[in-house]
Parts: C-alpha cells; structure tokens; sequence
C-alpha cells in the first residue's frame, strides 16, 4: 500500500521478496569484486554481473532505466566518477577506485547496493576514503529506529564523515525510497539535521548510499548524460545497501548475512532472520 507522500509501506511478506532481489544484488557485487583487477574492462565487469542476474531468473534493474536510457546492467565509476558511469571500453588499471552499483528485479521487487572496489594497490588517503564512506553507511543504519525520521540516517552519516576529515559529501544525489520500483520516495540525503522527514515506519525499504570525495561536493555530468565526476577531478568512493526496519531492528536486504555481523559488532539490534 501507499502512504503519505506517496511512500510504498510493504507487509512482511514483501520484505521477504525483496530479500530475495536483494541477495542476488549482494552476490552478484560479490563475484565483481573478485573479478576487479588491472586488466578488466568495465564491459566485462558488465556482462558478468548481467550474466549472473539473468541465469538466476533476474532482471537488471538499471538496462533502459530513464532517459536517455541507460545501456548497461551495472554503473561502473572510476576515479573522479561518483555515480552512474556507464561500462565500456575503459581498461582498469592499478591504483584505480571503482565504484559498482548493481540493481536486480526479481518477480518484481527490486534491490539495489553498490561497493567501491580498490584495483591493486592505492594509496592510504584513497583507502581511508573508501573506509569512511563504507562506515558512514553503517552509522546511517545503527541511527535508524522506528519512530524515528529519515533524516536520522542523513545526520549520522553526515557526522560520522565530518568527525574523520575534510570530505566533500555530495549533496545533488541521494539515497531513496525503494519496492516495486527501484526509485521511490522518500529521498535519502546524506547530509542534514535529525528529527526532519518521513517517519520510519515497518514496511519502509530504503537504500542508503553516501558519496563521499577527497574534495569539492560540487560536481558535473559528462557528455553521456550519465556519468557523474567530481568538479575539481578529486577521487571519490560510494557505497549502497538496501535496508529495512523489523520490530526487532535494521534487516540490510542486500547483505549476505542481512548486516548481522556488522550491526552486532556496532551494538545495534539486527532485525533480520537468525
């Protein structure tokens, strides 16, 4: 059902098959990351996570998304490129970051997560971007509860990146509602004050994405009409989870073991099946 402002509430059952989209998203990310290495093409990264997908009875969430329409399986950003760089020819090679962001639709649920991935050996400010955007996630979901607002998350993972350094957050793209369609209201920022928008309620599927820079916020869109890359060339890294909230705590739907072990090291109650 729909609630205020358009918000997808699902029942339980629901959550179950999104559970199911959002492990296929979670393996599918899992055997990219073992194939990154210098070498590899973007398309070849490409063609194995359409591959994987679609033999397990998916379908990718992203080919002929939008418009114009987006003409891959996965968004593969390297470097500078935040968000949304589409697969081609592009060789990667040592030192590079990529940022793989993945979406499956299975009998009509969707789940979406994206890892960035360091290509051999990089440089210990890259690594330590890489490890702030990957814990400002997990800080976003440890401030989630129900009752409480969407904003919540925003605040925490703003904070959390804040206390580590001088980082550019990026303010123009943002987390999202998620269901039956992959971009649903509400917006996830990652950035602003606690208590603001809509109520964290059971049944709400969220994706929660930071996108995190060594510089500027700032950004621009490349002649694709896609790819976003940082304005002042500084390299970036980005990460996404698909989550919900259980009466017994965060459920993270595209983890392999729902974030378990991660939320339990934190302290924070996991909502998911044992």
């Amino acid at each position: 059902m729909f609630g205020d402002r358009g918000i997808e509430i699902k029942t339980p059952a629901q959550i179950e098959k999104m559970r199911v989209a959002g492990l296929l998203v979670g393996e599918t990310l899992e055997l990219l990351r073992a194939a990154v290495r210098p070498g590899i093409t973007t398309a070849e990264l490409d063609a194995i996570a359409e591959d994987n997908i679609r033999s397990q009875g998916g379908i990718p969430s992203f080919k002929g998304y939008s418009h114009p329409p987006f003409p891959a399986t996965i968004c593969a950003s390297v470097n500078d490129e935040v968000v949304h760089g589409v697969p081609g020819d592009r060789v990667l090679a040592a030192g590079d970051v990529i940022s793989i962001d993945c979406g499956a639709i299975v009998d009509g649920w969707h789940g979406d997560a994206a890892i960035s991935v360091a290509v051999g050996e990089v440089s210990d400010e890259v690594r330590e971007l890489m490890r702030v955007t990957e814990e400002s996630l997990w800080r976003g979901f440890a401030a989630a509860k129900l009752g409480g607002r969407v904003s919540d998350i925003s605040h925490a993972v703003e904070s959390y990146v804040r206390s580590q350094g001088d980082y550019g957050i990026l303010e123009d793209f943002t987390g999202h509602g998620i269901g039956t369609a992959m971009h649903q209201p509400p917006n996830v920022p990652n950035y602003g004050r606690p208590g603001r928008g809509a109520k964290l309620v059971r049944g709400l599927a969220l994706a929660v994405e930071p996108m995190v820079t060594l510089g500027t916020h700032e950004t621009d869109i490349e002649d694709d009409d896609w790819t976003v890359v940082t304005l002042d060339g500084s390299m970036s890294a980005h990460y996404e989870h698909t989550f919900t909230l259980t009466p017994t705590g965060a459920w993270v739907l595209t983890a392999l073991d729902g974030g378990r072990a991660r939320l339990t090291a934190m302290g924070v109650p996991y909502g998911g099946p044992l």
